[in-house]
């Protein structure tokens, strides 16, 4: 059955506009656990421009469902999540000038690194993620290095469907579809698990939760976002009423 993965960094982006302690991301993990999410994600930025390393370690300690720690495949990123034991830890790119993750880890390019850093995030009982674009290349290095997910980059697909007025019909949005659904059966063909995420919302989500064997997908800022009118427990609810709506329809 499909999973939702909230990733709450907007609400410590939040938090840090006035340097105080709300709202607190370890409290938005519990509503978002008690709206039925399945699991919590941080990213723990180089710069710390959202996410603080007490809040890593707080909701490593108080989270009841699995801790996602996207991370940068730094030495210090690696120590800290040896130390913390997050049930995954998901490798992406990282850049100070970039307001968010802009795409996908190149894995082809950083094997013999990647090998290394897989290799003992597993040491520490780590399932390790990696952040791909929704190519074949990818995938199969992402294999060749050990990774147990691949979470496919739906970020074209979201910009696709936003230039094509919300159609989900249009070719240019059927064509990045197309894209995800390929590497996702690659990923499983391949023995890993496939997830998906980035720029997902409410609108858009639905093509994506239908895609067949997709786990998991990791959804923030629309349902942080969402959060502000309506609460944390029922912008979670509803996203999760519709992945698990389209996750029936299958496709």
């Amino acid at each position: 059955m499909i999973e939702l993965g909230v990733n709450i960094d907007h609400v410590a982006t939040l938090r840090q506009a006035r340097r105080t302690w709300e709202p607190d991301p370890a409290w938005a993990a519990v509503e978002a656990h008690l709206g039925g999410a399945d699991g919590i994600t941080v990213h723990l930025r180089e710069d710390r421009r959202h996410i603080q390393d007490e809040d890593v370690r707080r909701l490593r300690e108080l989270t009841q469902v699995k801790l996602n720690l996207e991370m940068a495949a730094t030495d210090e990123m690696v120590g800290i999540a040896c130390r913390l034991k997050p049930e995954m830890a998901m490798l992406v790119p990282e850049g100070r000038h970039e307001v968010t993750t802009e795409g996908g880890l190149d894995v082809v390019a950083q094997e013999a690194r990647l090998t290394s850093v897989v290799g003992r995030l597993a040491d520490a009982g780590i399932v390790t993620s990696v952040f791909i674009d929704a190519e074949i290349a990818q995938v199969e290095a992402a294999a060749r290095i050990g990774a147990r997910v691949c979470e496919i980059h739906t970020g074209p697909y979201a910009h696709a469907f936003h230039n094509a007025g919300r159609d989900a019909e249009s070719a240019s949005v059927l064509a990045e579809i197309a894209k995800v659904r390929e590497a996702g059966d690659a990923i499983r063909g391949l023995g890993m698990r496939f997830n998906a995420g980035h720029a997902l919302n409410f609108y858009n989500v639905q093509p994506i939760a239908r895609l067949a064997g997709v786990r998991e997908l990791h959804i923030g800022h629309a349902i942080v976002s969402r959060a502000v009118f309506a609460g944390m427990r029922e912008a979670v609810r509803e996203m999760k009423r519709l992945m698990r709506e389209a996750a029936g329809q299958g496709c």
